[in-house]
């Protein structure tokens, strides 16, 4: 179940949060992502927001699935970038095997920890072997709203690391910062990227 705070205040910032995201300037993170496809692959940005990553993967030849709990950031989406959003939450990660990349970029960190490992499983699903996932969090401890009221996971390093390969990834790099969000807090984070293993074999 999608936290309905959150969404409120993704609903009523959507153009100023959309804003603070617009800019000339080419995201290397991104950027290595989109390199790391094959010509014409398909992605899923989960939590899109107001599309400005769907529509690079687009601009740069990518089939791009877009999912986001907020009407109002799909329809800016829409509007500035003519990209499609699906309106739905974490639980509507479906398909089996049909993306070479998922991007999570700061967005399972509104899930709470206990439906984590599920909605990793759905990714997996999701991915092709040997398929990317991104997933940036907020790293530290325990669960809460932040100062806007948006809910917020947290977690470590290894906890999370751990929690991937449960899953059936494969970590193969991590960065570590910390950066100003909405709310005006510096925050650390972490960055996951990672591979899918191949699905195990249902016994015949």
């Amino acid at each position: 179940m999608a936290d309905r705070k959150t969404i409120e205040v993704y609903d009523t910032g959507a153009t100023d949060y959309a804003d603070r995201l617009t800019s000339d300037k080419p995201y290397p993170r991104l950027e290595a992502f989109i390199d790391a496809m094959p010509e014409g692959g398909r992605v899923l940005d989960l939590g899109c927001g107001p599309g400005n990553a769907a529509a690079r993967m687009m601009a740069r030849g990518l089939k791009a699935d877009a999912l986001d709990a907020s009407e109002a950031m799909a329809a800016l989406a829409l509007e500035r970038y003519g990209v499609s959003v699906r309106v739905g939450t974490f639980d509507d990660i479906t398909g089996a095997e049909i993306y070479d990349g998922v991007w999570a970029h700061f967005s399972l960190l509104h899930a709470p920890r206990k439906a984590f490992p599920r909605h990793l499983a759905a990714i997996r699903t999701a991915l092709k072997a040997g398929g990317r996932f991104m997933v940036a969090m907020k790293s530290g401890e325990g669960e809460g709203a932040d100062s806007l009221g948006r809910f917020y996971s947290y977690y470590g390093e290894e906890e999370l690391v751990g929690m991937l390969e449960a899953a059936g990834f494969e970590v193969f790099e991590r960065e570590f910062g910390e950066d100003k969000g909405f709310a005006g807090k510096l925050d650390p984070w972490i960055i996951l990227h990672a591979v899918a293993s191949p699905l195990p074999v249902a016994p015949t």
